[in-house]
């Protein structure tokens, strides 16, 4: 199970080699976290980045963007 679950943090440590700059290394780092934690609370990351994406550009960009988390997406 451990195995399991460390496995796509070891795939995803191969291709993070070749990250061009820190903000791109930033960048790969939030996407791997937000779809670790939708699968943490059992949200299927597909629907969520779909939503996220459609949602996100309609708002002001000094708006409050917490209730797009996962832990608070709502299938």
């Amino acid at each position: 199970m451990i195995e399991r679950d460390i496995r796509p943090f070891c795939t995803g440590r191969s291709s993070w080699l070749f990250s061009d700059t820190v903000a791109g290394a930033k960048a790969s780092a939030m996407i791997y976290s937000l779809m670790l934690t939708c699968r943490a609370c059992n949200v299927e990351p597909y629907a969520y980045l779909l939503h996220v994406l459609t949602e996100l550009p309609q708002r002001p960009p000094e708006a409050d963007i917490t209730d797009l988390l996962p832990f608070n997406f709502a299938m």
